[in-house]
């Protein structure tokens, strides 16, 4: 049994992607409505989403070779060195304490690239999402009200961040792999 590892998100990674996709109900709205259903549109996803850029970084959460989940850093914004840190883990793959393990570890890497703060968000109704972001060292630092729509309906969302600064939390972080 190997040990969950972060990767680049490869081409080859779109079957797993889309069957997380097809078996974790929320993650569409997550992956802002996108269509995953396909292996083509998956590997679509990956080569235009899921790509490096200057401002964004994702890596998926490797488990027993599989890509379970995502975590990332986007809006990375060098002026005032801050980002916007976001994770999606497959329900196949939840309550195991990965999406916390790779936000922390992903944190460690920001900070190592010079960034100071680091944001995260999450919908009051989604309790899971909090524990992640706390278990990972972002403190809640208020409420957003009304900040995410999805269809008609609209969310409140509670703020957390991380500064380089804080104490890391005692968790054990996932080694980054290529």
């Amino acid at each position: 049994m190997s040990a969950p590892v972060l990767r680049g998100w490869r081409v080859s990674d779109a079957p797993a992607l889309r069957d997380a996709y097809l078996t974790t109900s929320d993650l569409s709205t997550q992956l802002g409505g996108a269509d995953l259903s396909t292996i083509e549109g998956a590997q679509d996803f990956i080569e235009r989403v899921l790509a490096e850029s200057e401002s964004t970084r994702n890596w998926a959460i490797v488990d027993e070779g599989g890509a379970v989940g995502n975590v990332g850093a986007s809006a990375i914004e060098r002026r005032h060195d801050t980002a916007w840190m976001h994770y999606w883990i497959a329900s196949s793959h939840r309550g195991l304490g990965l999406a916390a393990r790779a936000l922390s570890s992903v944190a460690e890497w920001a900070f190592s690239e010079g960034l100071y703060r680091l944001e995260s968000g999450h919908r009051l109704d989604d309790p899971a999402s909090c524990r992640v972001a706390t278990r990972a060292g972002f403190v809640a630092e208020g409420i957003e009200r009304e900040k995410l729509k999805y269809g008609e309906e609209r969310f409140d969302v509670e703020l957390h961040a991380r500064l380089a600064v804080d104490v890391a939390p005692a968790i054990e972080r996932l080694r980054f792999t290529a």
